[in-house]
């Protein structure tokens, strides 16, 4: 038998048993969620607003 193939016939034990997460690491999970969405949404004001405001300082540079 490979090395490589060693194992694979036999089912997964993790792949079997359901997952449990409690409700207090869940609702950390989640406020941990939405504040790295909120952090990339600042991240991408700020990344349009830099765009922007070059944009127009490169206009100005050529009238």
């Amino acid at each position: 038998m490979s090395m490589l193939t060693h194992g694979l016939e036999r089912p997964l034990a993790w792949a079997e048993r359901p997952l449990q997460i409690s409700a207090t690491r869940n609702a950390q999970l989640k406020r941990l969620a939405f504040g790295a969405l909120t952090l990339l949404s600042m991240g991408s004001v700020l990344t349009a607003l830099i765009a922007l405001r070059t944009a127009i300082y490169v206009w100005h540079l050529h009238a």
